[in-house]
């Protein structure tokens, strides 16, 4: 299964963009599709996880409220709507799959990974 991220770009703070993962290949129907990100010098971390099977929806507490991730079955694709964006959530993003249920914030229990997004928030 590959996995395609697109969507990123350049915004003012406060502005909005919209991330599409696109899964080729394969499904992961019944499993999970987890958004990290990495900014310079720092680690990467879990931003936000969503649920094939029942839509269920995980995020990071920085994010709350801020982002909205949903799938479309269909065109086996995650979305990342992310608002009220912040300078600090600069980063490159990263979408990833797992075909088990479980939902985690580890990124070593996802399987398959996305190439990355360039976002930046200029303030």
């Amino acid at each position: 299964v590959q996995l395609q991220a697109f969507g990123g770009g350049l915004v003012q703070a406060g502005g909005s963009l919209r991330l599409s993962c696109a899964a080729s290949g394969g499904t992961f129907s019944g499993g999970v599709m987890g958004w990290f990100r990495q900014a310079p010098g720092k680690e990467r971390e879990f931003v936000a996880a969503i649920t094939w099977s029942g839509g269920s929806t995980y995020y990071a507490g920085s994010v709350k409220g801020r982002f909205t991730n949903s799938r479309d079955n269909a065109k086996n694709t995650v979305y990342l709507q992310m608002n009220i964006l912040k300078p600090e959530d600069t980063a490159v993003y990263y979408c990833a799959g797992r075909k088990t249920r479980y939902y985690t914030q580890q990124d070593y229990d996802y399987d398959y990974w996305g190439q990355g997004t360039q976002v930046t928030v200029s303030s």
